[in-house]
């Protein structure tokens, strides 16, 4: 790997997931946590989240990416990954900001799992009640 000055920087989240995102100039390849991203993600729709803000901003195969994520399931590890490799191609070209936000790929998912709260045996769950 290159030294830290070739690598621009994304953070990305979603759900408990959290995604550090580095690109560079390159060839296309994508690795996460250490392994190709093919193999890190299995299914289709996850792959295909992480090559989408290439195939909108048309630069793809334009950029190695290298991700470390941690938390979350594999969904929410490949939005956050997306959301990662969004912003760091904001600081690449800030020209690509417009096309990435039309596509919801800069909105962050606010959605979390709601907290448990005392006296209930989950978030919303109470104990059964018995009339007798």
């Amino acid at each position: 790997m290159a030294d830290a000055k070739n690598f621009t920087w994304g953070l990305g989240r979603r759900k408990s997931a959290v995604a550090r995102v580095r690109i560079r100039a390159g060839s296309g390849k994508i690795e996460i946590n250490g392994r190709e991203g093919d193999e890190y993600f299995k299914s289709a729709i996850e792959r295909n989240y992480l090559r989408q803000p290439f195939a909108v901003t048309d630069l793809a195969g334009k950029f190695d990416v290298f991700a470390n994520v941690t938390g979350g399931g594999n969904v929410a590890q490949a939005e956050a990954v997306r959301l990662g490799i969004s912003r760091a191609l904001i600081e690449v070209n800030k020209e690509l900001e417009s096309r990435l936000k039309e596509h919801n790929f800069l909105t962050r998912d606010s959605r979390m799992k709601e907290r448990k709260k005392y006296g209930f045996r989950g978030a919303r769950r109470g104990t059964q009640f018995s009339k007798r």
